[in-house]
């Protein structure tokens, strides 16, 4: 069982699993359909192909940095029209959006096909499309690609040791949300795990828990 590391790291990052209408959420960490989303732009991968060897990886998150949740809003101006089919008033839409601020995140990417791993891995360093954390505009700070991120180790036991050489691991214990798969360990919900291709907007529930580094056999059940 392998792992592929991933360092999410920029100004602003949004992952949104809810967004309904004019209103686009984030969650306080990354979204698994987020993070394939980004894969599958470094592989050059198109929204309309298939992802379910994507989807079959396994993902954890560590949170190096917990970014301070922050609010803005954009604005649209259209033109209602009429019964009559003329224009009768012009109306202003305003569209909440969250995100996070400043905050580090170290992923994983846990699967048996170590040369999809691998796959992935080149294709970060030399990305076909561009990255973004979550939305378009909002680009990395630090490079995604770690250059000994594919490691030989179940994705616990890889999240728990890595350090960065470029940047000192935070002290203290760190949050680690795991998906799981135990049977009768459900966890909490996330509605991001990709079951169709993208083009397509399919997306049912993965279960994470929530542990501190450390202590993975003891879930924080508020957290989680």
């Amino acid at each position: 069982m392998a792992t592929l590391l991933l360092r999410l790291q920029g100004p602003m990052q949004s992952w949104g699993t809810t967004s309904r209408f004019d209103e686009r959420d984030t969650q306080l960490e990354p979204s698994k359909s987020g993070v394939l989303g980004l894969v599958c732009a470094a592989l050059g991968r198109d929204r309309a192909e298939p992802v379910d060897d994507l989807a079959a990886l396994r993902m954890g998150v560590r949170v190096d940095r917990e970014g301070a949740l922050m609010r803005d809003y954009q604005t649209a101006t259209g033109v209602v029209v009429a019964a009559t089919g003329k224009p009768d008033l012009e109306r202003t839409v305003v569209s909440p959006r969250f995100y996070l601020a400043d905050a580090v995140f170290l992923v994983g990417l846990e699967g048996d096909d170590t040369a999809l791993l691998a796959r992935i891995h080149a294709a970060l360093r030399a990305p076909v499309w561009p990255l973004a954390l979550g939305r378009k505009s909002f680009v990395p700070s630090s490079p995604i690609h770690l250059p000994d991120g594919l490691v030989d180790l179940p994705l616990e036991e890889a999240l728990q040791r890595y350090q960065a050489p470029d940047m000192p691991r935070p002290p203290g214990p760190l949050r680690l949300v795991l998906e799981t798969r135990e049977p009768g360990h459900e966890g909490a919900v996330r509605l991001d795990q990709p079951m169709a291709p993208f083009s397509q907007r399919r997306f049912g529930p993965r279960f994470v828990t929530t542990h501190l580094t450390g202590a993975l056999d003891a879930p924080d059940p508020v957290a989680a």
